[in-house]
Formats: structure tokens, sequence, C-alpha cells
């Protein structure tokens, strides 16, 4: 649908694009992202001619924008910027149809096309057609100034931080607007931002500049996995990004405060604890805390008076995992033997902490798995 090749762009010494290589397919949303000043709105601006190239070739559906009329194809390509730059002395219904008027469109069909889109953004035609653009508040002028953008129906869109300038609530509810419309009509849509959240959010795939480069274009899920150099991860935020399993220790995850109980302690003593922990088992502990067993309520049961002490009926054999260990393989270790539990050690033999499957839920959503344990 556009394809860049080889396309660098210079003002005089000043290189501000460079080998710039890109294909946005179509129904396509594409985010361009980087530092000010990196090409991503002059990137952008190439397409429609607003910047021509020094080098290279800008192809849409095949022919190059060069051979087209700039006015002609501005009018195929819907343009949406931050600033709106909807007219102030139109009304709402002749700010969406300007470019359907300026291509011919016949009045009612210009009508009707205004009707559909203001429904479809839940602004009831009866009340906003004729009112003004300083009678809306900046969503809703922000709102019109994408259906202005769709109103000719074009197939390509241009969006130039178009959410930029709202409050956080406005901007997320038109960025869950935009989606549903692009779910619905599959535009093919390059979109220039500063807000990596927002490219997350919205995109198909990435393209990261710097520079004037494209460092890497990706998928936001394989952005957030593969980043391809140390700048990428760190514009993308390692906050965001899922380490691997193979990277994260059972001690991250881990219950620290385990609940726990004497050896000499008795039966009613050790219920009394799960019932006022809301557990269902006990780490049975020497005064070093070294693991000495576990103990459930099934080995305390009322029906067993001889028991006095807890190490008398504690399991001795519990299965432990060694601070330092390797989150995945504790939770294949679970799974497999279809364990509850995981008690943690140090290299002392100390317990210090526990891996549920509580854990494991929370760990999920956290690291990005290599494969699904069975």
């Amino acid at each position: 649908m556009i394809r860049f090749e080889n396309v660098g762009k210079s003002y005089g010494e000043h290189q501000v694009l460079a080998d710039v290589e890109l294909e946005v397919q179509q129904g396509e949303l594409v985010c361009l992202i980087g530092p000010s000043g990196c090409g991503k709105t002059t990137t952008m601006k190439l397409v429609n001619r607003l910047i021509q190239p020094t080098v290279g070739r800008i192809l849409v559906d095949g022919q190059d924008v060069r051979e087209h009329n700039p006015v002609e194809l501005r009018r195929r390509i819907g343009y949406v910027i931050q600033q709106i730059g909807l007219f102030p002395h139109m009304t709402i219904a002749q700010n969406i149809s300007l470019v359907p008027r300026l291509l011919g469109w016949k009045p009612n069909r210009q009508s009707e096309r205004v009707v559909e889109l203001l429904q479809m953004v839940d602004l009831p035609p009866e009340q906003y057609a004729v009112r003004f653009p300083r009678e809306l508040s900046g969503g809703q002028q922000q709102r019109v100034g994408v259906l202005r953008a769709l109103a000719a129906e074009p197939s390509i869109i241009l969006m130039d931080e178009p959410f930029g300038a709202l409050d956080p609530i406005t901007r997320e509810t038109l960025q869950d607007e935009l989606k549903r419309l692009q779910e619905r009509l599959r535009k093919t849509i390059v979109f220039v931002t500063h807000d990596m959240d927002e490219a997350l959010k919205m995109a198909d795939r990435i393209v990261v500049m710097k520079d004037g480069r494209i460092r890497q274009v990706a998928t936001p899920e394989d952005l957030l996995r593969h980043p391809a150099d140390e700048f990428v991860a760190s514009f993308v935020g390692r906050d965001r990004m899922g380490r691997a399993a193979e990277d994260l220790l059972v001690e991250e995850i881990m219950i620290k405060t385990p609940v726990t109980i004497a050896p000499h302690a008795g039966p009613a003593e050790a219920l009394a604890q799960m019932k006022k922990k809301r557990v269902d088992s006990l780490l049975v502990v020497d005064v070093q805390r070294k693991l000495l067993g576990i103990v459930t309520p099934n080995d305390l049961r009322p029906d067993r008076p001889e028991v006095r002490r807890v190490d008398e009926v504690m399991r001795s054999d519990t299965p432990t995992v060694t601070a330092g260990s390797c989150c995945k393989d504790a939770f294949e270790q679970m799974f497999v033997d279809r364990l509850e539990h995981l008690p943690v050690l140090d290299a002392e033999g100390r317990l210090i902490g526990l891996l549920t499957r509580t854990s494991l839920v929370d760990a999920l959503s956290q690291v990005s798995w290599s494969h699904v344990v069975a």
C-alpha cells in the first residue's frame, strides 16, 4: 500500500532522514515513534508530499507519489493533526464535508455522509451538525477532526499526534474509539506519536526511529520481547518489557513471609494458626529456621488424640527449591509433581520463602514464556 525505498531527506548539510526502508500494508495501523527530531513526522509528511524526499521513492499503490498532482493526492489521503484545524466559521457539518465538497460530491451525498459519520462516534447529528467548533469540547473537536479525515472515504489516513493535546481521560476514550473504528473500517493508517503506551495500544506494528533512521520495525509483542538494541530497549521502557522466564529467579516472586510453626507446638495451636492466617498448611521450622517438614489439617485430625506435637505427624520429605533457581524450572517441578507449595531455602537450608500456584499466576503476568508447561 505504502512503500519507502531508500528514502532520505536533507536540508543543506543537515540530514533529517537516511536510508528509510518501510512497507505499510493495506488495512494496517503503523505507529512512528522516537525522540524529538528523529524524523517521524517528516517521514509521515512524505506520503502526501507535504515534504519532498531528497533521495529515494515513496510509492502509494505501486505509484511514485511524485507522479501525482499534490492537491489531488492530498484529497485522496485523510490527514489529522494535533491542533485539529477545524475552520471556526464553518459548522461541524461543513467542516466534515469539506473534502467531499471539493471532490464534487452532490449535496445530498455530503449530508448523508455527515449523518453517517456523526452517528459512528455517538455525536447525534441533529444536535451537532449545525454547531460551530467553539461550541464543542476539545475531545469532541478532535472527533470531528478524525471524521473530516474519513469523510471522503480515503484508503490512507495520516495522523500526526492526533490526541497529544488532550487530557488523559479524553485521550484514552478517543484511542478506544479509533481502535473500534479501525476494526470496522480497516483503513491504512500512519500514526505519529511520542507516547509509547499509545503506540503499544494502537499499532499493528511500531517503527522506532532515532537520528533519522529506523532502528526497529516490530509488532508490539515482538518489540516488548525482542528489542533490537539498547536504545530500543531503553526507549520502550524496561518496566514494560516482559522478562524471559529463564531470567526470573524464585526469590523474586516467592512469598517472603510464609506461615511457620515450631516443631513442639500442639495440634490445637497449629489449627488455630491455620485458621487465623487462612492457610491450609504450615511449614515446620526450628529456631534457626531450618525447614523440618510440613503439616496440614488432615495430619491433625481430632480422631488422633495421641498426637501431641506437630513434628510427630509432619511430612519431612517435602520437595524444596534453592534460592537462585530459575522460576521456570521450579514451576515445571510444581506441575509435574502436582505440588501446591514449594518452599524456598537458602544455601544453608534455612526457609526464606514459599512458591505457590498463586505465585505462578503472578509470574505469568511478568514474564514471556518460551513454551507453555503442559
